[in-house]
């Protein structure tokens, strides 16, 4: 199973197992991960699972969509280079290890 290392503003950090095929949005929720709102509940509305992944995993989560983007441009935190949606990050074995960090705040 993969594990998924949420890295938090106040130094802590959530590892949690992540089923594969389900959203890193879902790992979030499931694993009562600080940081990750989840409003919309992953239809991709409201931007508040909002993530930095960490530069190294870039390629391999993959690229983000148009849709994504734009709504990547209403979080409450600045968008980076590395932003992506948790709704839209799809796990895989391939992701095991994986490590994103949360915003300061989603609302």
């Amino acid at each position: 199973m993969p594990k998924v290392t949420f890295l938090h503003n106040d130094g802590t950090d959530d590892v949690v197992d992540a089923s594969p095929g389900t959203t890193l949005m879902q790992t979030a929720m499931l694993g009562d991960v600080a940081g990750i709102v989840a409003e919309c509940g992953g239809s991709m509305m409201c931007a508040t699972c909002h993530v930095y992944v960490h530069e190294d995993w870039m390629q391999r989560v993959g690229e983000r969509g148009e849709m994504e983007e734009e709504m990547l441009e209403s979080t409450s935190e600045p968008s980076r280079p590395t932003s992506r949606l948790s709704c839209q990050i799809t796990v895989s074995e391939d992701l095991d290890g994986l490590i994103v960090e949360t915003p300061r705040t989603q609302l």
